[in-house]
């Protein structure tokens, strides 16, 4: 039976309850055994170690581990320290710690939701009326319901006086929802139009009812929420998927260069243990033990970058995430509006045109405020120049424009008391009042037009109702306002009475505006390549405006509903989704289908939002985006980031932020490989041309750790490019080596290598030392690696971006020469790497070849070879 549709009676009979006396002490706990406490579960926590094991599952990961045995390995044997092999471990055990902290995010989520069940609940329990825990409530039971209480489960009305629910964690909609017992309700009304039922977590706004709880637990709408975001499985990051890939690559080429040396060095009658030590070499040289650690450095340092800019990353890869989105489905409420209720027009009767709300309005506009105002009993206080609205929202938005225009409320409600009232009523969707206004007795009526108009007899009604139709096709929220004089205060106040032959007074028009920086940061957005969509619990009228207004909904786009969205299969709503901008009423478990069906198109999807109903999505999607002031506890927990100023033109910094870092990424990933390439081809070659390695594997292990790995840290410093919100987002699926960069790494490292092996085989021949060689081998190729660092700031020229504007990569590059020069000019150090003193001829010679790679760059640039990204 569905709670909603099926009338007060049978559902009573259904549920076997009587609603005057509620459930017996007897049949309540048999039922509590039945359906279990009124509580949310989650599924079995895993342990700490199951977490921390569960860490190793990567590729990457595994080939540091693999280094660290080949840098024991190579320590063993030469009888060098364990620096190198304790320091990757230190790295996989810190990634794994991370891991374990990240992954915690879910639960977190399922205990916030927790956290909105009302911790007690009135009863009617055996005939009388308790007070219990919400826990112990079960199907069948009959709850009391006022202004201000949370309601504890979800429930169907009984009987109902003017009541309200404030549904916008569920529904997404601003202003509260108006409850009636007696409605009658489509079995296919989405959550927000069912006005028989109110809902756990959320609470009264006005008037009182009686209700039968229907659903406990996990079996209540939050309940469904819950098990979407327990369900729901992180998703890996692009960045994530590009690395493991990468990952697979170095593994496979480092295990194939060794193969193919051991085959080599057989055939050639080489020692054993001479080819294992090569191999160890063209191996540690294949793997760039410290890029995870770099990578992880580099996010680490944009997300302190972006808490700068009131973005808060829970998630290191979420970063890049962000910057890789094509899609942006973002919440309505809240997020592209201020969440609060604005009277913006208003039209006094008679009056050609509609008036703007400001600071100082006509006369005619300030008397239907006062008026307005004094039949209100939402208030807005001042506190430290900001805003406390207490009440309905609809109310407060007239109280504030009365202010404004200085008719404070309580001044008026001094100046002209009320004297008589007759509260807001959901099936006359009016509210009045008798006030004393300058001796006479006033009353005054607001309420919706077509039910206000048919009680006036004065008054252009005809001309109202047009500007009424414009202002709702404007999404306006439309409230009328009419009056009449009484000569006497009457004993009862009745509708009969107080609310027939009214004089039409005019009309307030109020919307939850769009945020003033909403509509510029969707057009950047629209640059960008990004497709902005908004998701909303609002009705398609107001969306459509509003997403209209913001730039969101284009000309060809459409706005559908969310009972128009569940007619439509996944593989219809897949190939419609592109044509749709807005979608109105709909559910939590819409949104994620929403997510979805563009994932399912290739696209990167972004999801904004704050409420409970948000969460899932959240979650489901490549990177959730919630708000932090407005926001929900459940919300922050299942999402990536947090905007802390609630400002939808934050996302687009943190976009360009996320495009930058990923760039950043790419060049420290081609600048790491490019130098990597150089060293197994450099060893490659030198074993097939002359059975003999350029370096021995701590001299490769030392050139990766200085020269390689502080100029990349300082490459993930580079300042973001100006032209990256000019371009479209990469595809999903788009290779880390796209756009020419695979085939510049192995040109770049080909070139390293080419150099190198000039200046080994040059020293190695006129000295006859191969010592001698291999100093030589290790200072161009270290040398020409912190030099090319400073080509890999940018495809445009170095000349152009400025040679030394990175202090960052002034600093390392200074570090890295400095520690260099320590091992090649300091005796019992070189000693102990390997290396022997040079004529100093021969260390201009190897400062000439590592300069080369600034001349071949800067000629590739200049004659297109290096594009710039588009």
């Amino acid at each position: 039976m569905i709670p909603y549709t099926a009338n007060n009676e049978e559902l009573l009979n259904h549920l076997q309850v009587n609603p005057d006396k509620g459930l017996s002490s007897t049949e309540a706990s048999k039922r509590l055994a039945e359906y279990g406490e009124n509580k949310l579960q989650a599924k079995k926590k895993k342990s700490m170690l199951q977490r921390f094991w569960e860490q190793f599952y990567d590729v990457m990961i595994l080939i540091l581990i693999l280094a660290a045995a080949i840098s024991f390995v190579v320590a063993c044997y030469e009888g060098e320290g364990f620096y190198e092999p304790v320091l990757i471990l230190l790295i996989v055990v810190l990634n794994a710690i991370l891991g374990v902290v990240q992954e915690s995010r879910a639960e977190k989520a399922l205990e916030s939701l927790q956290e909105l069940s009302a911790p007690n609940a009135r009863v009617m329990r055996d005939g009388k009326e308790s007070i219990i825990e919400a826990s112990f409530l079960v199907p069948g039971d009959i709850i009391k319901l006022e202004a201000g209480d949370s309601v504890p489960a979800d429930a169907r009305l009984i009987h109902s006086n003017s009541l309200k629910s404030e549904e916008s964690a569920l529904t997404g909609e601003s202003v509260p929802s108006e409850k009636d017992a007696a409605a009658e309700v489509a079995a296919n009304a989405p959550l927000g139009d069912r006005f028989n039922m109110v809902y756990a977590g959320c609470s009264i706004t006005y008037g009182n009812a009686r209700a039968v709880i229907t659903a406990t637990g996990m079996n209540t709408e939050i309940g469904k929420i819950a098990r979407l975001l327990d369900a729901a499985n992180d998703r890996q990051t692009p960045l994530q998927h590009r690395l493991a890939v990468l990952g697979k690559y170095l593994g496979l080429l480092a295990l194939g260069i060794c193969a193919v040396i051991f085959i080599i060095g057989l055939i050639d009658g080489m020692k054993v243990m001479e080819i294992f030590m090569i191999a160890v070499a063209l191996a540690v040289s294949a793997i760039p033990e410290g890029l995870p650690a770099i990578v992880t450095i580099v996010l680490a340092i944009g997300v302190q970058r972006m808490v700068k800019k009131n973005a808060i990353i829970r998630r290191l890869p979420a970063v890049e995430t962000l910057g890789s989105a094509s899609v942006i489905c973002s919440d309505k409420t809240g997020t592209l509006t201020q969440n609060q209720m604005t009277l913006v027009k208003a039209l006094a009767d008679g009056a050609s045109v509609l008036e703007d709300i400001g600071e100082s309005n006509s006369a005619v506009i300030k008397k239907l405020l006062q008026y307005a105002a004094l039949c209100c009993d939402g208030t807005v206080e001042f506190e430290d120049g900001k805003e406390r609205h207490i009440g309905d929202p609809t109310e407060t938005s007239i109280v504030l424009a009365a202010h404004k225009n200085h008719l404070p409320k309580d001044e008026l409600n001094r100046l002209y008391p009320r004297l008589a009232e007759l509260p807001f009523d959901s099936e006359r969707k009016l509210m009045t009042t008798v006030n004393r206004i300058d001796g006479k007795y006033m009353v005054i009526v607001k309420g919706a037009f077509d039910v206000l108009a048919a009680r006036c007899i004065a008054g252009d009604l005809e001309a109202a109702r047009r500007f009424n139709n414009e202002m709702s096709r404007q999404a306006l929220r439309v409230l009328a306002v009419a009056y009449k004089e009484i000569e006497t205060l009457p004993e009862t106040a009745s509708s009969e009475e107080l609310e027939k032959d009214l004089i039409f007074m005019g009309l307030l028009g109020m919307i939850d505006p769009p945020r003033p920086e909403a509509r510029e940061a969707v057009a950047v957005c629209q640059r960008a390549g990004i497709k902005p969509v908004m998701i909303t619990g609002d009705h398609v009228e107001t969306a459509s405006a509003i997403a209209k207004d913001l730039g969101i909904m284009l000309e060809g786009d459409q706005a559908i509903t969310g009972s128009e969205l569940a007619n439509l299969s996944a593989s219809e709503l897949d190939e419609q989704v592109r044509q749709i901008s807005v979608y109105a009423r709909v559910s939590p478990e819409d949104k994620i289908r929403i997510v979805r069906a563009w994932q399912h198109q290739g696209e990167i999807v972004s999801m904004t939002g704050d409420g409970v109903n948000d969460a899932p999505a959240l979650k489901a999607a490549d990177i959730g985006c919630a708000m932090g002031i407005t926001g929900t506890d459940v919300a922050k927990g299942a999402a990536d980031m947090i905007l802390t100023d609630d400002n939808f033109a934050t996302i687009v910094d943190a976009v360009k932020e996320g495009r930058g870092i990923y760039d950043n990424i790419k060049k420290t990933v081609g600048f790491l490989l490019g130098t990597n390439v150089g060293e197994v081809l450099a060893v490659f070659m030198a074993m097939i041309l002359w059975k003999a390695s350029p370096f021995l594997a701590m001299q490769l292990l030392l050139i990766n750790l200085v020269t390689d790995g502080l100029p990349a840290i300082a490459l993930g410093l580079e300042p973001v490019e100006s032209d990256v919100m000019e371009r479209k987002p990469k595809p999903k699926e788009e290779s880390i080596f796209a756009h020419g960069m695979g085939t510049r790494i192995i040109l770049q490292g080909a070139m390293f290598a080419l150099l190198t092996l000039i200046g080994f085989f040059m020293v190695w021949q006129s000295t006859g030392d191969i010592v001698a060689g291999r100093s030589m081998a290790f200072l161009v190729m270290a040398l020409s690696q912190v030099i090319h660092s400073f080509n890999m700031r940018s495809s445009h020229s170095l000349f152009k971006t400025g040679i030394f504007t990175n202090r960052y990569l002034n600093g390392a590059a200074f570090i890295s020469l400095a520690l260099l020069a320590l091992v090649a000019f300091l005796p019992p150090v070189a000693f102990a790497f390997g290396l022997t003193q040079l004529s100093a001829v021969m260390y201009f010679y190897a400062l000439g070849l590592a300069l080369v790679p600034v001349l071949v760059l800067e000629f590739s640039k200049a004659f297109g070879l290096v594009k710039h990204q588009a």
